[in-house]
């Protein structure tokens, strides 16, 4: 799938990536929140954070927001399961009945991670899951 970022978007990856050495692939920004979320590289979460999270605390000074990571992965299975990350994603099932629906087991203790307050992280892995692999929802078993 083709993403299309704007000029915005392409300026906070391009500062992420001279912050971090770490690749972004894509980046949500929620003005309403004053976060930015990056969709990094597989394999380049530890270097995207940093020691103790300087790199990551960078990116924040640099742009005005909070910044929240999300991990990019091989298959939709494994990307709906990162993006819900810190929550502990027992299994995840894409249905292709008509949409296609993640549907993401999750443990009761966590769902609230998972859900975020007000609904800010489904939300992300919704969007995000759409954007990169025709998800048309996430949902929470």
């Amino acid at each position: 799938m083709r993403i299309t970022l704007s000029d915005r978007d392409r300026r906070y990856i391009a500062r992420f990536e001279d912050e971090t050495g770490a690749t972004a692939r894509d980046c949500l920004v929620y003005e309403d929140d004053e976060r930015v979320v990056f969709l990094v590289a597989a394999g380049e979460m530890a270097q995207a954070v940093g020691p103790n999270g300087r790199r990551v605390q960078a990116v924040e000074e640099a742009l005005g927001h909070t910044v929240e990571l999300v991990e990019d992965a091989d298959t939709p299975e494994a990307f709906v399961a990162n993006t819900l990350a810190p929550a502990a994603v027992q299994h995840v099932t894409v249905s292709e009945q008509g949409d296609r629906v993640a549907y993401a087991e999750v443990p009761d203790a966590d769902r609230g991670v998972a859900i975020g307050r007000d609904g800010r992280n489904i939300e992300t892995a919704r969007r995000l899951a759409n954007r990169h692999y025709d998800i048309d929802d996430v949902q929470l078993t």
